[in-house]
């Protein structure tokens, strides 16, 4: 039982690191938010607009589905609660993971990163922080998948240490568009220049 409570004992330690990091995060944004501006020069102004394409699949995917996580984390905690580990729900302290689940009578600590399908296939999408964190704790790291929650929920085979997979990392390039007539007025030429592009 020693084991196992040393184990705990890490967790929790790890887990009072990261929460005292975003705590000073925050205490260091809030001074920024503070600070007086002076002396501000407005040099341009820019008009941003949606992504022209964010109703294409592709798109769409990287939105996050409130009814299918929900239904994903009941699944996972059931599964836990089954094999009589003690399971809790930490997805709202962004530690880059949503379930913390430990075996009382081996010790074993579990990060539990739940992902939710509403169908019987899809993409499995892990923000930076998730997969940093699945890279840091690669022994107790473990990714569960739930697949059909717009039916009848079924979780796949839980995976350990799912930083081992090669992630293909997704890059969206911000840009901006403005016409040019929206800028510009012709420029007054002279009838000789225009004789001599004409």
């Amino acid at each position: 039982m020693q084991g196992a409570e040393g184990r705990l004992a890490r967790a929790e330690a790890r887990h009072a690191e990261l929460l005292s990091r975003r705590e000073r995060r925050r205490q260091e944004m809030a001074q920024q938010c503070a600070l007086t501006l002076q002396g501000v020069e407005r040099l341009a102004s820019i008009l941003v607009l949606p992504h022209p394409e964010r109703e294409t699949p592709e798109m769409r995917r990287l939105r996050p589905n409130f009814e299918t996580e929900a239904i994903a984390m009941r699944v996972a905690m059931e599964y836990e609660q089954a094999q009589g580990r003690q399971v809790y729900d930490v997805h709202e302290k962004d530690l880059g993971y949503d379930l913390t689940s430990l075996d009382p009578s081996s010790g074993a600590l579990r990060l539990i990163e739940v992902k939710g399908i509403g169908a019987e296939t899809g993409t499995v999408l892990l923000t930076p922080n998730e997969r940093r964190v699945a890279e840091d704790r690669r022994d107790c790291y473990w990714l569960y998948v739930v697949t059909h929650c717009n039916t009848e929920a079924q979780l796949q085979e839980p995976i350990q240490d799912p930083a081992r997979f090669e992630w293909h990392e997704v890059t969206q390039v911000k840009h901006y568009y403005l016409s040019v007539n929206a800028l510009t007025k012709p420029a007054q030429v002279s009838e000789e220049t225009q004789k001599k592009y004409q």
